[in-house]
């Protein structure tokens, strides 16, 4: 018999939150197929109050129904993503070749498959240009910075040209939460591999062949929409251009920046460098990562209460953070 385990409500967003009166039931259902492991995993990206897990019988259907009022991003082993608007339904068949993914099959209401298929469509082309997200396997690879920054121009025309191609057929959030995410990982490479690069090779970042690094990040305009804000990747990109920023600034000042590695310094540097809905979403990803990292929650405490009382605009962070706690 399987065993099928609901870690959560399902929802993203709570209950008692007045806005879900608009929720409607959705649901991701899975076939898998050459999958070795035991347990078959259901993750939500953008609430880890979403989750299933079931026992793994090959060819079993694997179903998680729940109720939400905005986009949600499910992953399927960590490997497979599944995009779902309110009231969607969506099956995926998937098969393994080893432990790689070989085929994903989306199937369903028309825009659900639109959405899965798009992320699926640029993920393949990344891996055909063999544009990897492990920015120090590169730099033993000894990709040059200006080839990655190259490569990250090209990863955001690629978007740009796949959601032309699937346009009408995705919902807008998807195409933000696209864009978004090829944006964080473009830039974040802007900021990130040629400071890896001269570091890990010795190579001075005047010797790169990349122009002023500081000017890199020139004309870029950060995003405030919700569901940019609900892309993790997007979120780990605006704590580290706060970073690149505060460097820059120390540089103009012949300065030595230096980054906070505690939980409290960086949690006063994003509250006091950004604003609003911005800096409502990051705390909510600093504080949720550091408390499902299980050690030393009471250093929580006192920056949820400033959060609640001080930075929260969106009562569903509000939520997941107080069930978090409890």
């Amino acid at each position: 018999m399987r065993m099928k385990k609901l870690l959560a409500l399902a929802i993203c967003g709570v209950l008692s939150v007045p806005s879900l009166a608009q929720s409607k039931r959705t649901v991701l259902s899975a076939q898998i197929y050459g999958y070795q492991r035991e347990m078959v995993y259901f993750d939500c990206v953008q609430s880890p109050l979403i989750k299933a897990e079931f026992h793994n019988n090959p060819g079993e259907e694997h179903h998680l129904a729940f109720e939400t009022d905005e986009m949600v991003t499910l992953m399927i082993n960590g490997k497979v993503k599944a995009f779902l608007e309110p009231g969607d339904s969506l099956h995926v068949e998937i098969r393994y070749d080893g432990k790689k993914v070989s085929e994903a099959m989306f199937s369903g209401d028309n825009r659900a498959v639109a959405n899965s298929n798009l992320y699926r469509t640029i993920e393949q082309a990344k891996a055909s240009m063999k544009y990897r997200s492990n920015l120090l396997g590169l730099v033993v690879l000894d990709v040059k910075p200006k080839d990655r920054i190259r490569d990250s121009h090209k990863l955001l025309e690629i978007t740009n040209k796949a959601i032309e191609k699937y346009k009408g057929k995705i919902s807008p959030a998807m195409e933000t939460y696209m864009n978004a995410e090829s944006e964080a990982m473009a830039y974040t490479s802007f900021m990130e591999y040629p400071v890896m690069y001269a570091d890990t090779r010795k190579v001075p970042i005047t010797q790169q062949e990349i122009g002023d690094y500081w000017s890199l990040m020139d004309g870029y305009d950060l995003r405030s929409e919700t569901t940019a804000l609900r892309c993790p990747e997007y979120i780990s990109f605006l704590m580290r251009y706060c970073l690149y920023q505060k460097e820059k600034e120390a540089i103009k000042e012949n300065t030595i920046y230096k980054a906070p590695n505690k939980l409290e310094d960086m949690y006063a540097l994003l509250s006091n460098f950004y604003t609003g809905t911005q800096r409502d979403h990051i705390l909510f990803r600093l504080m949720s990562n550091f408390i499902l990292g299980g050690k030393e929650l009471e250093r929580v405490d006192p920056l949820f209460e400033e959060y609640k009382a001080k930075y929260n605009s969106d009562p569903k962070n509000l939520q997941v953070l107080e069930m978090l706690l409890q």
